[in-house]
């Protein structure tokens, strides 16, 4: 009989099957970045071509190349309808942004505030992060400024901010665009995830100041 310790045994850890196991969950994993990264070229272009595709593509292979990627693993499954969802929402709220933030920018005299938001996801995986983050940076009226990896959070800057219950809108909506890409693409224990409540973040928003005028003390 087979003994349990042989090297040539292909269901062990670091047998043949195992490594080509290995090799092509690797060669996944690179090609689902490089489609992304092939994606997002074009919404920055603001037009799907086949020269952006190209550029993309050129790009996307020079940064797997020149700058690899950490290792992000995809446990996951896509479900079709799901992504239709998340596509449409996303094309929606993108249309509404920019509007919104056309009207405000050529309202006259309107000084709009901003504020800078802290959103705690419930799914922590580094690719839930980085597609969360995405999506909500194309929109326009909001950016991540910066990512807190460990705790999971995404601090994010609003435009146009004229009360608390922005502040919460905007918290929801970044919630809501995790919870629509877990749907799509998440996996069974990433989806059991949404449904526990976000934690909520002890420190307070931060607003920015009231813009500087050149009136004086007295006017």
């Amino acid at each position: 009989p087979d003994r349990p310790d042989r090297p040539d045994r292909p269901d062990r850890p670091d047998g043949p099957a195992a490594r080509g196991r290995n090799r092509a969950v690797r060669w996944r994993d690179r090609l689902t970045a490089l489609a992304w990264m092939v994606g997002v070229w074009n919404l920055l272009w603001g037009r799907i071509s086949w020269g952006n595709l190209l550029g993309g593509l050129l790009v996307g292979l020079a940064v797997l190349v020149f700058f690899p990627l950490p290792p992000v693993t995809f446990a996951g499954r896509l479900r079709p309808r799901a992504l239709l969802v998340l596509a449409g929402r996303f094309v929606t709220e993108l249309v509404r942004a920019s509007i919104h933030v056309a009207r405000v920018a050529v309202q006259p005299g309107y000084l709009p505030r901003g504020a800078i938001i802290a959103v705690r996801l419930r799914v922590r995986t580094d690719l839930n992060l980085a597609l969360t983050a995405e999506a909500i940076s194309l929109v326009p009226g909001t950016l991540i400024i910066d990512v807190d990896r460990e705790r999971g959070l995404l601090y994010v800057h609003v435009l146009d901010v004229r009360g608390p219950a922005d502040l919460t809108d905007s918290r929801e909506r970044t919630l809501a665009t995790e919870a629509r890409i877990v749907r799509a693409i998440g996996s069974a224990a990433e989806l059991r995830l949404l449904d526990t409540p976000a934690p909520d973040i002890p420190a307070p928003a931060a607003a920015d100041p009231d813009p500087p005028t050149d009136r004086g003390p007295d006017q």
